[in-house]
Parts: C-alpha cells; sequence; structure tokens
C-alpha cells in the first residue's frame, strides 16, 4: 500500500502539484494556510479579509451580470446565501 503524500503548510508541494500551478511566492502561500490558532507570527487573517473581499466582488458582479433585474435587495440575499461558509465548504468538498 503506498503512502499518500498531503500537504501540509510546512510543505505545501503536493498541493502545488494538485492544483497543478507553482506558487511564485511560496512563503505567502504558507501564510495564507496558517490558521491563528497554530499561534505563529504569521497568519492567515490579513489575507482572509482581502479574499473575503475580492470573493465578495466577484460574486456580486457574476450576480449583477446574470440577474440585470434583481433588486439590491435579492442580489445582497444571494451574495450573502453564496459566500456564506456552510456554501463554500460545501463547494471546496465537491472539488
Amino acid at each position: 500500500m503506498s503512502k499518500r503524500n498531503y500537504a501540509t503548510v510546512q510543505n505545501p508541494e503536493p498541493l502545488m502539484q494538485q492544483l497543478g500551478y507553482h506558487f511564485h511566492n511560496v512563503q505567502l502561500l504558507i501564510q495564507a494556510l496558517t490558521h491563528r490558532s497554530a499561534q505563529t507570527e504569521t497568519h492567515n487573517e490579513r489575507l482572509e479579509f482581502l479574499g473575503d473581499a475580492v470573493l465578495s466582488l466577484v460574486i456580486s458582479t457574476a450576480l449583477f451580470k446574470q440577474y440585470p433585474q434583481a433588486n439590491e435587495g435579492t442580489l445582497s440575499q444571494a451574495r450573502s446565501t453564496l459566500v456564506c461558509e456552510a456554501t463554500l465548504a460545501q463547494i471546496a468538498q465537491a472539488v
């Protein structure tokens, strides 16, 4: 039985192989994968803040284009549903 090569924060190489993408700044990737609970000097909270804003912009733009007749309340509710933790977790597990 072969041992699977899992990615870890210290070794993101298997993740990059699976994604088919090599990050130019591996230290930034390690920071992005490091949760605050790891109690390290660098963690992902600032990157998470930025990522949340980018995700919100992308989803908002897609909804705005896909539903041109929808009002602001409807679009906000749809975006909220799509970017919530449970929905994103389901999408991540499906990939």
